[in-house]
């Protein structure tokens, strides 16, 4: 139960931000945190990371459900089991990101971002791309050292 509550409040955080961001970021220039190094700018991506499947809302959104019930119903399944902590928090974090960027595609066609790396020159992204990539870093580490019994 501990975890789902953990994906809620991601949820909740993650829709959050992207409220402020509307809020304050919409139709204005980026505001420099740190100037040449990290910028909030306010981002619409009708695709997936780096904008891979542009416009083919239907495909995504499809994928992403198909994706999230899975995990609900392993995370589940998982969480009757002791131990595991690790992966059933690594299975949260990607849960919680793809259901808040699921939100944003059911409500709006498209995901709202804001974290911006100007320098890097990375893809702009948001809190729950942030959780999907921890979230399946830290999973990618408990496989690849069998640190998890799947």
């Amino acid at each position: 139960m501990i975890y789902f509550i953990l994906v809620i409040g991601i949820i909740v955080i993650d829709q959050l931000s992207k409220y402020y961001a509307e809020m304050l970021l919409y139709g204005k220039e980026s505001y420099k945190l740190i100037n040449g190094v990290f910028h909030l700018t306010y981002a619409r991506n009708t695709g997936a990371a780096f904008s891979i499947f542009r416009g083919n809302q239907i495909f995504l959104k499809s994928i992403t459900i198909i994706v999230m019930l899975f995990l609900v119903f392993y995370l589940f399944r998982l969480t009757r089991k002791k131990g595991q902590i690790l992966f059933k928090i690594s299975l949260a974090f990607i849960l919680a990101g793809g259901i808040g960027n699921l939100i944003d595609r059911i409500r709006l066609d498209y995901v709202i971002d804001f974290f911006n790396f100007t320098l890097i020159h990375f893809a702009i992204f948001n809190v729950a791309d942030s959780f999907v990539v921890v979230g399946t870093i830290l999973l990618g580490y408990l496989l690849l050292f069998n640190k998890v019994e799947i």
